[in-house]
């Protein structure tokens, strides 16, 4: 495990309110190229990366590499943003 640098936002709901706990991602996550980089943004880090109180205490912090976590939900979102407007992959 690797800590993360960030921006100091939290990685799963972007708020800059009471950082709380040091995200740390997995060694594949923080290889080659990726190394140092902003997971939300893929920008070079600034900061530490954090994960605010409120998702501390619902134990999102637990639910995995946030990089893996975040990539997951903006593959769902795309998905979703397609059908809406009815766009057919080609």
């Amino acid at each position: 495990m690797a800590f993360l640098p960030g921006d100091g936002r939290c990685v799963i709901c972007d708020s800059y309110v009471r950082p709380c706990s040091l995200v740390r991602i997995c060694d594949e996550c923080n290889y080659g190229s990726y190394q140092g980089r902003c997971v939300i943004c893929g920008g070079p880090g600034v900061s530490e990366a954090y994960y605010c109180k409120e998702c501390t205490i619902m134990e999102k912090d637990r639910d995995g590499c946030p990089k893996i976590v975040n990539l997951g939900s903006a593959k769902t979102d795309l998905f979703y943003e397609r059908k809406k407007f009815g766009h057919k992959k080609n």
